[in-house]
């Protein structure tokens, strides 16, 4: 099973045309760094709305407060109908001029934090608890939780009373008298490829007297222990690395990846500048299905290469099947019906050549876009996206390198 985890990187075909029109930008010439860096600008358009609102409100309650009490209450009215209105301008606004070139390109999700704090720390059913050496003597007291971790327990508890109540019977899905851990993988150690994309890095912290850094990236997963020392970047605090790295791994025994930035030095040692760990197991086993992220659409040539090795109508039938969901029945005039559910979708997809074949991977796409929307199994998968993930380093706690 491939793992496309961490951050995305380039793609390295550009490929024909889909729809051809004026101003629209060359096909050929787009690749993923296109897409992502569209997905940026989309990413700071959406804050400077945000900021411009939060401002207008602030500004809108200072008014309030300096009008005083008399008649405050028409004046709140007053003052929250434009605001709403100024809200509903703002946004559709700068999309417009954009829409003709721009919305051309198939954006990504950027996530300016962990992904792991969008989707509850992948724990849906694995919870990680830490087992802690016990304290000796008095030199242990001082000692930090995180040097006293001497494994990790992972696992899942469940107390339900019996005989069961009827919602919980219809909530599973299944006959719950067998237990509430029906359906979950078994617990046989498992080969992955976990594939690292590292993007950049941004605002390091100067390791150097010049007030610069080296930087170069360090891998560590299980034995495998890559440091890419040849490729430093020389006097730069905002490194674009766009780098990818492969790892073979086994589950349970390799499942904590660690990123680390390093400072490259002449003489002596290199410095570690930060780093950050990520629990790729949680990830592999999480329903919100962390591993390769649902992009917008379906391709299958140019910069947008659908690049799950499963394509939508599998995940789809997967996710049907271990939900225990009614589904997908495809019909025609571009339509499929997941448990209670239809939903409609193109049903042609072109090659490079410009031929037009008929396909349900749009119609499956748009059901997994949506999986949040089906009662009972349903929840939202992750996003093709970019992670940010804040560096630390354990010299200096709590401070974000």
């Amino acid at each position: 099973s491939e793992e496309e985890k961490e951050k995305k990187k380039k793609k390295k075909k550009g490929g024909g045309g889909e729809e051809v029109e004026e101003e629209e930008p060359d096909e050929s010439m787009l690749d993923w760094w296109s897409k992502y860096f569209a997905s940026i600008e989309t990413m700071k358009e959406q804050l400077r709305q945000q900021e411009a609102a939060a401002a207008e409100a602030e500004e809108k309650e200072e008014m309030e407060i300096a009008e005083g009490s008399k008649g405050q209450g028409k004046n709140k009215e007053k003052s929250k109908a434009p605001k709403d209105d100024k809200k509903k301008k703002q946004q559709p606004a700068p999309e417009l001029p954009e829409k003709k070139n721009k919305q051309k390109i198939d954006e990504l999700k950027v996530f300016n934090k962990e992904l792991e704090t969008e989707f509850d720390n992948f724990e849906d059913w694995l919870h990680t608890f830490n087992l802690l050496r016990g304290k000796i003597g008095d030199n242990d007291d001082n000692a930090t939780e995180e040097e006293r971790i001497v494994g990790r327990f992972k696992g899942s508890m469940c107390v339900y009373k019996v005989p069961l109540p009827d919602d919980i019977t219809k909530e599973a899905g299944y006959d719950p008298n067998f237990g509430m851990f029906q359906g979950i993988p078994s617990n046989d150690p498992i080969n992955v490829l976990v594939r690292v994309y590292i993007v950049r890095a941004t605002d390091l912290h100067p390791a150097d007297i010049n007030g610069k850094a080296d930087p170069y990236i360090a891998i560590k997963l299980g034995k495998t222990d890559i440091k890419d020392k040849e490729n430093y970047i020389s006097k730069q605090l905002n490194p674009v690395f766009g780098k990818s790295f492969d790892i073979e791994a086994t589950f349970p025994m390799e499942s904590m990846l660690t990123v680390a930035v390093y400072d490259w030095d002449l003489v002596g040692t290199d410095d570690l500048i930060g780093e950050t760990k990520i629990d790729l197991e949680n990830r592999y086993y999480s329903k919100h299905r962390a591993t390769c992220g649902v992009s917008q659409a379906y391709s299958i040539h140019g910069y947008n290469t659908w690049r799950d090795p499963m394509k939508p109508s599998q995940i789809l039938s997967k996710l049907c099947k271990e939900g225990k969901v009614d589904g997908p029945h495809f019909g025609p005039g571009g339509r499929v019906k997941v448990a209670n559910r239809v939903f409609t979708g193109p049903t042609e997809i072109e090659d490079e050549n410009g031929q037009k074949k008929q396909t349900d991977e749009h119609l499956a796409l748009t059901v997994l876009r949506h999986w949040e929307d089906i009662p009972r199994a349903g929840c939202k998968l992750v996003p093709e996206h970019v992670e940010t993930r804040p560096l630390l380093n354990p010299d200096k706690p709590g401070i974000e390198q």
